[in-house]
């Protein structure tokens, strides 16, 4: 288990990129993310809201 040690994901500035293209795009840069995003997508065109 991690208790939060080093990253070089965020040393290197992955995360925070990912996080920008993300705010910017719109989509998630996440699996789980973008399976939201696709749901609901799908519920809206069906049910409308």
């Amino acid at each position: 288990m991690s208790f939060g040690g080093f990253s070089w994901k965020r040393a290197f500035g992955v995360t925070k990129a990912k996080r920008k293209i993300a705010k910017a795009t719109g989509i998630p840069t996440t699996k789980a993310g973008r399976k939201r995003k696709a749901q609901s997508l799908l519920w809206k065109s069906l049910f409308g809201k």
